[in-house]
């Protein structure tokens, strides 16, 4: 799995798993393929312009295997943490344990600089059992957003 900061010619496949994403819930609509496509092409284009506008120092990465991108992820890193802003795996891609490895790599890199992993997670979002697995706790519930933190062990000497 490798890593690369996306690009110009990224935007119809970041569109495309935007869009994949959105599937499931858009299937109960009763719109027709054309609508649903201008909606999800709008909703995207808000999504991403409000991530580089709120998250101007962030990493906006294309996850590849194999040469063939599969999700992004995007990050912001500071002083005191490093915010896990959104990861999106293609369908093709998730229950593979990649989520799973992507994840404990963040954990790797924030402990080695002793910094917190954070991230909002939809309440009903099945990912918000997989952060609860590997350590983050969860604070108050933000309107249909639940904040969750991890942080590093604690060196004991």
């Amino acid at each position: 799995m490798d890593f690369r900061e996306s690009e110009p010619r990224d935007e119809g496949f970041l569109r495309a798993l935007y869009r994949e994403s959105r599937d499931a819930e858009l299937d109960v609509t009763g719109w027709s393929d054309a609508a649903k496509q201008a909606f999800t092409d709008s909703q995207f284009t808000l999504q991403d312009r409000h991530y580089r506008n709120q998250f101007r120092a962030a990493s906006f990465l294309v996850i590849e295997r194999a040469g063939a991108p599969i999700g992004r992820l995007y990050l912001c890193r500071d002083e005191r943490e490093l915010r896990l802003i959104d990861v999106l795996l293609a369908a093709s891609a998730r229950n593979a344990g990649i989520g799973t490895a992507i994840l404990k790599g963040l954990q790797e890199d924030a402990a080695r600089h002793g910094i917190a992993v954070t991230l909002h997670v939809e309440a009903h979002n099945p990912a918000r059992a997989l952060y609860a697995r590997l350590g983050f706790r969860e604070a108050a519930i933000e309107g249909v957003y639940v904040p969750m933190r991890w942080d590093p062990p604690v060196n004991r000497r």
